[in-house]
């Protein structure tokens, strides 16, 4: 029997609800739809973004080593502490790369932008949790299948670690308990599979010089034993089994470590590798100022020797224009590269607090290590607001720059989108 456009509604808020994952938002009876070109270049864009990081992870350390500019290593290092800034130069660390990647895409007239890139990203949980709602209640073809992400997410994990049977442990910090219940919806339904993963908090790991271990306490949560509710219990660290942890799934941010319990117990763990940690504690590869440096005419010919002409050309149509509110002297002939107001080269940042709103068109953002960095906290679009408040952001973007870099961006509008 057909379902009415209300009851399909229902049905997937019911099962976003059983979840454990529903937020009080409007349920749409479909899902979104996409053609078959714009699902392949999706599909393609992991290997490109991987490139990307890997060659990003290499220009950060050949800077650091001098074969490549200074300032390349010093506006990725700008306000972080120097203890993560050592531990990340450690030899062991090198090869690490963040094993998700979240592009934040836009769908634009004239194609997709991705407006930054995420290794620490909310949503893994509940776009698995939609993408089974919709796919039993609209028998949709969803993209990367029913159980595409619960597979995935999994099958990331297991190849960080070197056993095939590992412990994982996905730590959620108190500063991101809003996204616990998405990431133990996700560690019950990867349980499903066999997999042995739960997520804890922090201050729920034990420690010994023989690594780090977790306690599975009954009873079994709710998801396993097929009751309603995507909640575990069970982990407060009362004596129960013991697990030692193999791969322990970072879902903190690197600004918060000062406040996350036993921080320096995992990093040690993970330099004397008892335990095998993504995404790895490079600060400099959440840095959004990595668009400026992609877009840098001077490092041009490192990034296509890296990525190659295809990977290069793409990237630079996907990546937004973007430069580093440096509040540093320019001599009076210099011009900040690619930025123009009204058709003229912008000779320095104050040139932009007298623009029209039409000429306003770019967002200032934090570029990184601060809890204005993520969930568009600390977004600004130009055009939105007076040219006195822009004007205010700007040079308030060049005060924080010793502790908080900014980057300037360029502004994209979404295409309008019919559904029916």
């Amino acid at each position: 029997m057909l379902l009415s456009i209300m009851d399909q509604c229902l049905q997937i808020k019911n099962r976003l609800i059983e979840d454990g994952v529903y937020i009080h938002w409007r349920i749409s009876p479909e899902p979104f739809r996409i053609n078959e070109r714009e699902l392949t270049f999706i599909e393609s864009l992991g290997a490109y973004l991987h490139k990307f990081y890997k060659a990003s992870n290499k220009l950060y350390y050949e800077s650091v080593h001098g074969r490549q500019p200074s300032w390349v290593s010093e506006y990725l290092d700008q306000g972080k502490p120097q203890a993560l800034i050592e531990y990340s130069r450690m030899n062991r660390m090198k090869g690490l790369l963040p094993a998700v990647i979240r592009p934040d895409i836009i769908l634009t007239e004239d194609g997709m932008v991705a407006t930054e890139l995420d290794s620490v990203p909310g949503g893994i949980g509940i776009t698995g949790s939609l993408a089974r709602a919709y796919s039993f209640t609209t028998k949709s073809d969803i993209a990367g299948g029913r159980d595409g992400m619960t597979e995935g997410f999994l099958n990331m994990l297991k190849s960080a670690a070197h056993n095939s049977e590992p412990v994982i442990a996905i730590v959620v910090s108190q500063e991101s308990k809003d996204y616990k219940p998405e990431m133990e919806w996700m560690a019950g339904s990867i349980r499903k599979y066999g997999g042995r993963v739960y997520t804890i908090r922090p201050e729920e790991i034990m420690f010994t010089e023989e690594g780090l271990f977790l306690n599975e306490n009954p009873p079994v949560p709710p998801l396993e034993k097929g009751g309603k509710g995507g909640f575990e219990r069970g982990f407060s660290g009362e004596r129960g089994r013991r697990h030692r942890i193999d791969v322990l799934y970072r879902f903190f941010e690197l600004f918060d470590l000062k406040n996350v319990p036993k921080v320096e117990l995992i990093m040690y763990s993970a330099k004397k590798r008892e335990v095998a940690v993504t995404p790895p504690f490079k600060h400099f590869l959440e840095e959004k100022l990595l668009y400026a440096l992609f877009h840098h005419p001077g490092l041009k010919k490192y990034w296509l020797n890296e990525l190659g002409e295809e990977t290069f050309t793409l990237l630079a149509n996907l990546f937004p224009a973007t430069w580093i509110l440096d509040p540093g002297e320019m001599p009076p002939y210099g011009v900040i590269p690619g930025l123009e107001v009204g058709g003229m080269p912008v000779t320095k940042w104050s040139d932009l607090k007298d623009t029209t709103q039409a000429e306003r068109e770019f967002v200032i953002k934090p570029s990184g290590f601060s809890e204005l960095a993520w969930g568009s906290r600390g977004v600004v679009a130009g055009h939105d607001i007076s040219q006195k408040v822009w004007g205010d952001t700007i040079e308030k973007a060049l005060m924080d720059f010793n502790k908080n870099p900014r980057i300037l961006q360029e502004y994209h509008r979404g295409r309008h989108v019919e559904v029916s």
